[in-house]
């Protein structure tokens, strides 16, 4: 059994069994391998199902153009480019079942209403359903070339290939001396019928047929560069749901971060000053009756008032450090490197600073992973290291501790990876078991 650090506590993990290695290497076992067939298939059902769209989407769009002197030229050319789209839909079925290329619908219409010209107008205003158009016009003399070349490479490598068994079936069934190819300048035939000549034409086979796998995992992948940039959802559309996600990354944050100043503010200095003022209600009724008792009880009281006074600096210093604010990354990650239960090292190399926003980010993110370090790590010392690099702000933080360090769900290093993403961030945990571990983040600089 291993034991890892899941960002919260101490796990113990039963151990991996590798995978055992493929012993036939690649080259070797390409044109056997399924995926090879499947994308042999694919290519050619590209041919009719590429000659379909075509033919839909020109007979549509053009009796569309032609008819858009008349009130029913737009409608035709809204259902052609909506039928477009349920061609779309087929052809990434087609990848995601033969090339294995998962492409996500793109985004879908948004009618204002449901009448018939909001419909239109919705298609029309659409950039997917042009990209689809252009897709059938594109695809179309591609496929044709696909088919054409894929077929007749794999077709020739394979009947070369199988040729010794051919010309065996052919000598036992009827006794032909071999295969003709072709006549020589009086007519005579001319037969692959020596053991060298077979040989050779089941070796130049083989050799077709390697190269014609190749080939055709080349034409695959560009079919699955158009399906992704011509029938997915746009690189915009995908921004917008990263950010929607992030927002709500973020939102979610902010009220985690409420939620505990609040229960902090509640069960610390809140209740400290509530027992602070019975007390002095207290040393007010007996200042007159018994006053070294109330002298005492003020006394007390003002001790009261150092721990809740320093329980709300703590309380600010966790919401923004006015040290990071007057004087930097520097100094306030010196700071918390001072309060942590490890030796830590400082280093910071910094022209300027970076948005107060990201700095901020960059300190919490030190904060979390050193205390982690003092709770998890049981480390004898630790470093941090800050420095910018290529418009980015790079933070590393190491620690010689156990080591097993992970970003699983619900842990504290999940919550910082979240955090880095909402700004386009990037955490990164090197961490084997035993130790060391390595942990770094990559932040914008937006300076």
């Amino acid at each position: 059994m291993a034991t890892e650090y899941d960002g919260s506590q101490w796990r113990h993990r039963a151990p991996e069994h590798p995978e055992r290695p493929r012993r036939t290497p690649l080259a070797l076992r390409v044109p056997f391998e399924g995926r090879t067939w499947r994308e042999f298939g694919h290519l050619m059902l590209n041919l009719p199902i590429s000659i379909a769209f075509f033919v839909f989407a020109v007979t549509t769009v053009s009796l569309g153009a032609g008819l858009l002197i008349t009130f029913l030229g737009i409608p035709v050319l809204a259902a052609g480019l909506a039928g477009c789209r349920g061609f779309g839909a087929l052809e990434r079925a087609r990848a995601r079942l033969l090339l294995g290329h998962e492409v996500a619908a793109p985004e879908p219409l948004r009618p204002k209403n449901r009448k018939l010209l909001s419909w239109v107008g919705a298609v029309l205003k659409s950039g997917p359903s042009w990209r689809h158009l252009l897709y059938a016009l594109v695809h179309f003399p591609w496929a044709v070339m696909a088919f054409s070349v894929s077929l007749t490479l794999w077709t020739l490598g394979w009947s070369f290939f199988l040729y010794p068994l051919w010309f065996w079936v052919f000598r036992a069934i009827g006794g032909q001396p071999g295969i003709q190819i072709f006549g020589d300048h009086d007519g005579d035939a001319i037969y692959l019928d020596s053991f060298v000549e077979v040989a050779a034409a089941g070796g130049a086979g083989l050799a077709i047929v390697w190269a014609s796998s190749w080939v055709i995992r080349g034409f695959a992948q560009v079919d699955r560069v158009m399906v992704s940039g011509l029938l997915g959802p746009s690189s915009l559309a995908n921004r917008v749901v990263e950010l929607e996600s992030d927002r709500g990354v973020v939102v979610d944050t902010a009220a985690a971060d409420l939620r505990r100043i609040e229960r902090d503010l509640h069960d610390g200095a809140q209740a400290r000053l509530v027992a602070l003022a019975m007390d002095l209600g207290l040393a007010k009724e007996k200042l007159l009756e018994d006053p070294d008792a109330a002298a005492a009880m003020v006394d007390e009281a003002h001790g009261e008032i150092k721990l809740a006074l320093q329980e709300l600096r703590d309380l600010a210093r966790g919401i923004h450090p006015a040290v990071l604010t007057d004087r930097g990354l520097d100094a306030a990650l010196s700071s918390i490197a001072s309060r942590c239960t490890v030796p830590v090292t400082v280093e910071v190399d910094l022209a300027r600073r970076p948005a107060p926003a990201i700095e901020g980010i960059a300190y919490f993110t030190v904060s979390e992973l050193l205390q982690n370090i003092s709770k998890h790590a049981r480390a004898t010392k630790a470093s941090v290291d800050v420095w910018y690099s290529d418009g980015r702000l790079m933070l590393q933080v190491t620690d010689n501790g156990e080591g097993g360090a992970r970003a699983s769900a619900g842990s504290g290093l999940a919550g910082l990876t979240d955090r880095l993403d909402a700004v386009d961030g990037i955490l990164a945990i090197d961490s084997p078991v035993g130790g060391p571990t390595r942990v770094t983040a990559e932040l914008p600089w937006r300076g």
